[in-house]
């Protein structure tokens, strides 16, 4: 028998039981858009934050109380605070060509100038002169705070890109006195966008000099959010990194045989933890992929069997014109094969488009998994193959004289 013909009449028997050969097909959709869509939404949060921490570059590293990204969870032990006097003091004894910005969160609320008022969201933010460089942030008009202002904790601001948006829409904002919370403060400079992150915007902040931020809110020896060190050559991280560390320890008084009661991360630390986790939840989405696929695989088996018995009087009479039994195992693996690659297909197209709604949701880049696209295609055919085979064999087995006397 032809190839052609084969597939004809595969294609053909699947027609005649359309209701049976539906809820066949559902379950190995089911079981591939399990995989593709976990797989897919995996992605695009990788994707995400692998485009969003372009800011820790190959010269920067960041000091941190906690973990910057933790996996297991759970209680942590407690650790001291990271404090400004802390920071000043390592900046005072290093020795390297370094560049160190803090970055703390003081307050929410809303901004106003004159009649104006921005929405309350806007979070009020505490740095230094070396913010832009090391966080990866970009003035677009005016300036940025000079060392002789946070030194002096002057009343100066410079706006996110939203802030400037809602406050002056039609005049440039540099030089105009704002005020946050009834404290006022004069505008030099506008950040350019730098969009979103997991939702929240980073652009509905202002800035002001950390030693400002102290004096209006007190707590000099609150825990800093972050602390960025930034090397002039990148050559030099390694060696900075060491020294920092062991500046640190000795500045906040750690044991020899203590570890740090502090984190120090780079961009590669934080995508190599991140890439643990992404690994661990493609996993755990291709796991219950496979136990549905392997329902599904069972559910074609029966319903192979079933039509095997069904069919058992038109095997004997394409046995009795001449059939193979190659052709009839043919033609019954020819059927599991459709039904598998079509349910297949089916599951990768709605498990990529639904896995990228989480693409939506963030404005992130679509994905398209390929790699996991092709194993879903291997993984299907594998399915037809193993649970096709046995009812596609009972099939060719049946004598032509047994199957004509079959009611």
């Amino acid at each position: 028998m032809e190839w052609r013909e084969a597939f004809r009449m595969a294609w053909m028997a699947l027609q005649a039981n359309k209701l049976r050969s539906s809820l066949t097909l559902l379950g190995m959709v089911v079981g591939i858009f399990a995989i593709i869509s976990s797989v897919t939404a995996v992605q695009v949060i990788d994707v995400y934050f692998r485009e969003s921490m372009t800011f820790l570059g190959v010269s920067t590293f960041t000091i941190t109380r906690y973990p910057a990204i933790e996996i297991n969870g759970g209680q942590q032990e407690y650790r001291r605070p990271i404090t400004y006097a802390q920071v000043e003091q390592l900046r005072r004894t290093l020795t390297l060509p370094v560049y160190l910005s803090v970055l703390e969160g003081f307050a929410m609320g809303s901004l106003q100038y004159e009649s104006q008022k921005t929405e309350p969201g806007v979070i009020l933010i505490g740095t230094d002169e070396h913010f832009l460089e090391n966080y990866g942030y970009e003035l677009d008009i005016g300036r940025f705070f000079t060392a002789q202002e946070v030194h002096y904790g002057r009343m100066v601001t410079v706006l996110g890109s939203v802030v400037a948006e809602e406050l002056f829409p039609n005049i440039s904002p540099v030089g105009k006195v704002v005020r946050f919370q009834g404290q006022p403060y004069e505008v030099i400079g506008v950040l350019k966008e730098k969009g979103s992150f997991l939702g929240f915007s980073q652009d509905r902040r202002i800035f002001i000099p950390i030693t400002t931020a102290f004096a209006q809110y007190g707590r000099p020896d609150r825990d800093l959010g972050s602390v960025s060190v930034r090397v002039a050559r990148p050559e030099l991280l390694g060696a900075a990194m060491e020294e920092t560390i062991s500046r640190l320890r000795i500045i906040r008084k750690v044991p020899p045989h203590k570890p740090n009661d502090f984190e120090v991360s780079t961009n590669d630390s934080m995508r190599g933890v991140f890439d643990r986790f992404t690994r661990l939840l493609s996993m755990a989405g291709a796991g219950i992929g496979f136990i549905a696929l392997l329902t599904a695989g069972i559910g074609i088996m029966n319903i192979m069997l079933v039509s095997v018995a069904e069919r058992t009087r038109e095997i004997g009479i394409r046995k009795a014109v001449g059939a193979r039994r190659r052709d009839i195992l043919g033609q019954f693996l020819l059927e599991a094969f459709f039904l598998c690659q079509l349910g297949g297909l089916v599951g990768i197209l709605l498990g990529v488009l639904t896995g990228n709604l989480v693409a939506l949701r963030f404005d992130i880049s679509a994905v398209f998994p390929w790699e996991w696209a092709l194993m879903g295609v291997l993984l299907v055919t594998l399915v037809a193959v193993v649970f096709g085979s046995y009812p596609a064999y009972r099939a060719a087995r049946l004598h032509p004289i047994e199957a004509l006397r079959y009611e």
